[in-house]
């Protein structure tokens, strides 16, 4: 268990190697993985039993998690490092030829802390949804951890997964959906109006509700209060807010840093708003 200041000094370096990562290959998505850092590091360092040492892939006795935006890769493959399931030196693999670290996580890679191929977007509620219905089959009574783009939500088998999700009481799924109202290709509200996502899960009977993602003591007091949620005969969904980009002034809010890397000059620039905390890879 970590303090919270002790979360920030890990996030802070986290937001790191994802700029240097991105930026060696000039080629990632940068913008949700800095918005969903707070998120990943506290759910990998104070809120999961798991266990970075033995991984297996069918997570008996330990809460598993399922990344659905699988192009936020950078900040997942970081945390996973940063948390013991591979040596931070890997990192600097990222997204080259016959790395493990492809720029959206497989399977046949076999990478420690990967249960599913994501990226093909839309499809991690299903799976995480069959996860939590295989550990209710097994009397296992650990939690199933999910994250999603809101953007990620225009795809129609969302929706199937979460009326199924509630018919069936699986009450032992936590689906975080990344509220930052931005996607590839500018505000979801004028791409595909998601309002109110609220109001929609709802009346899709799942618990609902709402934290500030960017700001650490909240996400770990949020997913705290999301666990207590549970068992209860419905699936809990967290409406989680956050900024595209956040950590870095020049790409917080602007959705045109969803998927490029930045140039020599915004390195140095994002590099000096983040200080290094516990060690470069």
């Amino acid at each position: 268990m970590h303090t919270v200041a002790e979360l920030k000094d890990i996030a802070t370096q986290v937001r790191r190697d994802i700029v240097r990562m991105v930026h060696a290959v000039q080629s990632g998505h940068p913008g949700g993985s800095l918005g969903c850092t707070e998120f990943l590091t506290a759910l990998y360092f104070n809120i999961m039993k798991h266990n970075s040492s033995n991984f297996s892939m069918d997570g008996v006795g330990e809460d598993v998690f399922f990344l659905s935006n699988g192009h936020i890769s950078p900040v997942f493959y970081s945390v996973l490092a940063r948390a013991g399931y591979f040596d931070i030196k890997e990192l600097s693999t990222f997204r080259r030829i016959d790395s493990r670290l492809q720029g959206h996580p497989t399977t046949h890679e076999h990478l420690p802390g990967v249960r599913v191929a994501s990226g093909s977007l839309g499809q991690g509620m299903s799976v995480a949804i069959g996860a939590a219905l295989s550990k209710k089959l097994n009397k296992d009574d650990r939690f199933v951890f999910s994250l999603h783009g809101d953007g990620e939500l225009d795809e129609g088998q969302n929706w199937e997964a979460i009326m199924f999700a509630a018919h069936h009481k699986v009450d032992n799924l936590i689906s975080t959906i990344d509220y930052n109202g931005q996607q590839i290709d500018g505000p979801t509200n004028k791409i595909m109006g998601l309002e109110s996502l609220k109001e929609k899960f709802l009346a899709f009977n799942w618990e609902v509700m709402e934290m500030d993602g960017n700001d650490m003591q909240a996400v770990v007091d949020g997913l705290n209060k999301a666990k207590s949620l549970t068992g209860n005969g419905k699936p809990v969904c967290i409406l989680m807010k956050t900024i595209m980009g956040n950590g870095i002034d020049f790409m917080m809010g602007n959705h045109e840093w969803h998927g490029i890397a930045p140039n020599n000059e915004q390195l140095a620039k994002a590099l000096a708003q983040l200080p290094e905390t516990i060690g470069d890879y």
